[in-house]
């Protein structure tokens, strides 16, 4: 039995027996026709006692078209990919990488320094340092047990 939507959008004929083993380990067309419609950076998140640090993993992105916001104790950082159109007379046969908008919020703690927040982008990875506020760093206190 092929999957529902293979017969609702007609994509029987482009998927015969030939490359039923492709599909089984590279995604069946529901999956790839959801990647169509958005996407999302992945991001790595660390904790200091000092900072917060947040990598966007978004290569292929020019600088410009990256937006960071911080409003409200939330961190937004958002912007488009976009597909290099080309002139000749090629045809795509696969298209695995995402283009389009994306955006990405975080609820920040309260102890982040919303005013201190920097950014720098380097080899197709946007990091970003939150500091923590002064009180918020955890500073070790002697206590005398009696």
């Amino acid at each position: 039995m092929l999957p529902s939507i293979w017969r609702k959008n007609n994509l029987i004929p482009a998927y015969s027996a030939n490359n039923l083993f492709e599909n089984f380990f590279y995604g069946w067309p529901e999956s790839e026709r959801a990647a169509e419609f958005k996407w999302s950076p992945r991001v790595d998140i660390q904790e200091t006692d000092k900072e917060i640090i947040i990598d966007f993993e978004i290569p292929g992105i020019n600088k410009k078209d990256i937006n960071v916001e911080v409003k409200d104790n939330r961190l937004t950082v958002s912007g488009e990919r976009k597909q290099e159109s080309k002139s000749d007379d090629t045809e795509h046969r696969r298209i695995e990488r995402y283009y389009g908008k994306y955006e990405r919020t975080f609820q920040l703690p309260d102890s982040v320094k919303a005013d201190k927040v920097a950014a720098e982008y380097k080899d197709g990875i946007l990091s970003l340092n939150l500091p923590k506020a002064e009180k918020a760093i955890p500073k070790e206190i002697a206590v005398e047990v009696k």
